[in-house]
């Protein structure tokens, strides 16, 4: 690739990321207004979520278990081994439960919901169905895509506090057993690690995944033209932008918390 070749691709790497800054601009601004709160918003919103979330919790549920199991066991034997214990719940909250889970969730759902989107935004865009329903007088940002972006921001959430409140009952069964007394302990190395700051944090994090796991794909649905063949490469370019934005929100994220 010479120089002009790479030059162009740089040029519409920015445009791409600027059209997505520009749309969550305006999808920021009509998530304020009352009017995008209609009964057919809600609709997509429900729609959406039970894509996003509904669907996926079964299989989801027991493979977060399952990787919370294992994570917690080699955790907890490493720090026994090594004289440690006191030490373990609290890298178990801190690496599993803070860091991990939440990540993990939201790549998990981009992978699965955020290529969907993308598509189907792709394929409304070059089928002539958006511009079918400005003609109709009707936004798509507020009937089609806010709703989509919220539903998904809330879907990431619900799912990582669900994934969450799961590795901490089985990080309590890890290290305690069934007893009930290690309750008072865990409770308090629960209330030290997880303070009111660590907590918003983890909320903010989380809405953040989600709203990025919806906000990205739409941006590049909306770059795909009336040629079919656009919508795959819309798509692709969507995948890669939005993990790239999952890493550096986690990155910023730990800056944030442990600089």
């Amino acid at each position: 690739m010479d120089t002009p070749e790479h030059a162009a691709h740089a040029i519409r790497w920015f445009e791409a990321w600027g059209h997505a800054a520009r749309f969550a601009l305006a999808a920021a601004a009509a998530a304020l207004s009352r009017e995008t709160y209609s009964a057919a918003t809600r609709a997509v919103a429900v729609r959406q979520i039970y894509f996003t979330a509904w669907q996926l919790l079964p299989g989801f549920t027991v493979f977060s278990a399952v990787l919370s199991l294992l994570v917690i066991q080699i955790t907890v034997n490493a720090a026994r081994a090594y004289g440690l214990s006191d030490y373990a719940l609290e890298l178990v909250f801190r690496v599993l439960v803070l860091e991990l889970l939440p990540f993990g969730t939201a790549l998990i759902v981009a992978l699965r919901s955020g290529s969907a989107i993308s598509a189907e935004v792709a394929l409304m865009h070059a089928s002539g169905e958006l511009e079918a329903m400005r003609a109709q007088g009707i936004d798509p940002l507020k009937r089609e895509f806010v709703p989509r972006v919220v539903a998904c921001a809330l879907s990431v959430a619900a799912l990582t506090v669900i994934t969450c409140a799961i590795a901490l009952v089985l990080a309590y069964i890890a290290m305690y057993g069934v007893s009930p007394w290690g309750f008072a302990p865990y409770t308090r190395e629960v209330a030290g690690v997880f303070s009111i700051a660590i907590l918003a944090g983890f909320i903010l994090k989380s809405m953040t995944f989600g709203v990025v796991v919806a906000g990205i794909p739409i941006a590049a649905g909306l770059e795909a033209n009336a040629n079919l063949k656009s919508a795959p490469i819309a798509v692709m370019g969507a995948m890669v932008r939005l993990i790239l934005a999952l890493a550096v929100i986690e990155f910023v994220s730990l800056a944030v918390k442990y600089a």
